[in-house]
């Protein structure tokens, strides 16, 4: 069994540009940086066959590159108990239409359809009981950040494995986006 995402890596230079946001906040678990990216699709787990087919239909995109700048910075859920902190994007249709173009490769590698809107953002820390009002101060601290652009020329299919130690990611394989040049 495979536990797959789809994703675009970050430049070492937009990791450093958010190394600190948010760093120190009590009840919270910071995502290491060498595992900071964008997700344009969560998977979940499959078997052999049906990751040879997310693999083959990936390779079909034929997607142009494009540059994509962070802006902001936020939670999730909306509301009193924030579980999740991030880093949002600048608006960008050639990433809106990537991402539309991998899920309908996956929809026709027999993946459901995802149910939920596609939201661009970075994830920098999960939050246990982290008091809302801090969280509140820290994005209003954040609230003008910016980072970028930088290119984004590829994209990638990862599997990631659950150990206590927290989750690895594996790089299985990656496609590359043509220049708009």
């Amino acid at each position: 069994m495979y536990r797959l995402f789809v994703a675009i890596d970050l430049p070492e230079e937009i990791r450093q540009a958010v190394t600190d946001i948010g760093r120190g906040l009590p009840g919270g678990r910071r995502v290491p940086r060498e595992q900071l990216h964008l997700t344009l699709r969560f998977i979940g787990e499959v078997g052999n066959d049906t990751f040879a087919a997310v693999r083959s239909a990936l390779a079909g995109i034929r997607g142009t590159a494009f540059p994509l700048a962070l802006r902001g910075v936020g939670h999730f859920p909306p509301g009193r108990h924030p579980r999740v902190l991030w880093v949002g994007l600048a608006e960008s249709a050639p990433l809106m239409a990537l991402q539309q173009e991998v899920e309908l490769a996956l929809i026709g590698a027999g993946i459901p359809p995802e149910d939920r809107r596609f939201s661009p953002h970075l994830t920098l820390a999960r939050l246990k009981d982290t008091p809302p009002h801090l969280v509140a101060v820290l994005e209003e601290r954040f609230r003008d950040f910016s980072a970028g652009p930088f290119p984004v020329s590829e994209f990638h299919l990862y599997s990631s494995a659950l150990t206590r130690a927290g989750a690895i990611h594996t790089r299985e394989a990656t496609y590359q986006l043509i220049s708009a040049t």
